[in-house]
């Protein structure tokens, strides 16, 4: 690896193996020579002057492809796919003449694009699915456990452990259903020509419509897509970027949700992200756990969230029947935005599958807000044995302001203990404490999230989750 030149992080550190594959030069220049088979074939199949042979040769072609050829060309030409035509014709001397036959650069360029989009889109379910799969077991584990539930950041009413991850959970499953109501949308550009009226087939096939249509669907069949867009200009349409680009950031913007929460809760040392043995936290503060893994998901979200107004821009800009000012955007917003979403979720594999809950420590942190919590239901019990709601609840408010205030000073919350010794109450304080029961005051949280995981069941069954072992 090169050190004295530039080069993305999300390739150099964060994004795996799989992903650079996908959009890796090599990936996509051999995909232009797959197009250019498929073409010739359907092109054979449908009686131009092609010969099997010349497919047959261009097939046996389609991975050998000599870089420094195509560099030479490119140089001197000054084009890109004009460059691999000739360097193809060089590997396929027979074929020479027949490659790209009644092809603009579209075709290959926009093809490959859909191909490797629609592919990194079905990795990218996979890593969400194993998300999905890694919070429901926690949610299931944890769903009657009791924990402070927080509005405003502010001690609130209880829920449990498992009710707020499957909040977390919820959002990932929405934006499965996104995900797949994208990449159904996907469609095949095909071979359309140099603004998408099919002109140049028309002499080749002498006006005989029906092969075009046939053509390009045996094309689309080649690469495993059963619809073509309808109509298109040169290239397909730059909403079909806007819309993956959005999917993308709706993932991120569930990643940011989660981790975030989960930092705060580490803040707590109610919950933590894995940690392990040897792992640094800081190198000033020996003693420190900085949930570093969740704090990267936050940081490259806010990267992904942002990437995905290049797609929108682009799409609103395309002058008429194609301009040349998506190019170089696209080239950087479409696989750095796929590259993002997989480093986003790998991380999100990771901290999902070994969260720990330290539960001594969110027992004692409900507790200590538990009191105020159930002053309504220790009120309730009182008018019950007699008392008068109206005395009792100004008991309560001054009993809660003394609490309040010892609590503020560094001392422990004492509302029960002040309360049994109003002595106008009607509770002891040992029976005030058997009230504080958790379980009491978590209403349907459990129930709730019982009922949400047996209901997202079938989107995980027969799935496989994806491991991952972070390394940074």
């Amino acid at each position: 690896m090169s050190k004295d030149k530039y080069e993305s992080p999300l390739s150099s550190r964060y994004a795996s193996d799989h992903m650079l594959g996908l959009f890796s030069s090599d990936t996509r220049y051999r995909t232009w020579r797959k197009l250019w088979v498929a073409l010739a074939d359907a092109e054979r199949k449908l009686g131009l002057p092609i010969t099997e042979e010349q497919v047959s040769e261009l097939r046996a072609h389609t991975d050998d492809i000599d870089y420094d050829v195509v560099a030479e060309r490119e140089k001197k030409v000054r084009h890109d796919v004009m460059a691999h035509v000739y360097a193809y014709g060089k590997a396929a001397p027979s074929a020479a003449g027949i490659i790209h036959l009644g092809a603009t650069s579209c075709y290959v360029t926009d093809n490959a694009d859909l191909v490797i989009y629609r592919d990194a889109l079905s990795y990218i379910r996979k890593e969400l699915l194993t998300v999905i799969m890694n919070l429901a077991e926690f949610a299931d584990k944890y769903k009657a456990t009791p924990t402070l539930g927080y509005t405003h950041y502010q001690p609130a009413q209880p829920v449990t452990v498992g009710k707020r991850a499957s909040l977390w959970l919820q959002d990932f499953v929405s934006d499965l259903e996104e995900l797949d109501f994208t990449a159904k949308r996907i469609k095949f550009l095909g071979c359309r020509g140099t603004t998408g009226t099919e002109a140049s087939f028309l002499d080749l096939f002498e006006g005989d419509t029906a092969k075009i249509d046939e053509m390009n669907r045996l094309i689309a069949e080649e690469f495993g897509f059963e619809d073509r867009f309808d109509v298109c200009g040169q290239t397909y349409p730059r909403k079909t970027d806007a819309a993956i680009l959005n999917c993308l950031s709706a993932i991120a913007q569930s990643a940011y949700k989660t981790a975030n929460d989960i930092r705060l809760l580490q803040h707590d040392r109610q919950l933590e992200e894995p940690f392990e043995s040897n792992q640094i936290g800081s190198s000033a503060m020996a003693y420190k756990r900085n949930p570093m893994r969740c704090e990267r998901v936050c940081s490259l979200s806010r990267y992904l969230m942002a990437d995905a107004a290049n797609a929108v821009m682009t799409g609103s800009v395309q002058w008429l029947e194609r301009t040349l000012d998506d190019s170089a955007n696209r080239r950087i917003s479409l696989p750095e935005g796929f590259l993002c979403a997989d480093a986003v979720l790998r991380i999100l594999i990771n901290v999902t599958d070994g969260l720990v809950v330290n539960e001594k420590i969110v027992e004692r942190t409900l507790y200590e807000y538990l009191p105020f919590i159930a002053t309504e239901n220790l009120l309730m019990e009182a008018v019950k044995r007699g008392g008068d709601r109206q005395a009792l609840h100004e008991i309560i408010r001054e009993c809660s302001m003394k609490a309040t205030a010892e609590m503020k000073q560094g001392g422990k919350c004492d509302l029960v203990k002040r309360l049994a010794e109003s002595g106008k109450f009607g509770l002891t304080e040992e029976e005030m404490l058997d009230l504080l029961d958790p379980s009491r005051y978590t209403g349907r949280a459990a129930e709730q999230t019982e009922a949400y995981l047996k209901k997202i069941k079938p989107l995980t069954e027969g799935a496989e989750k994806i491991v991952v072992d972070l390394s940074l």
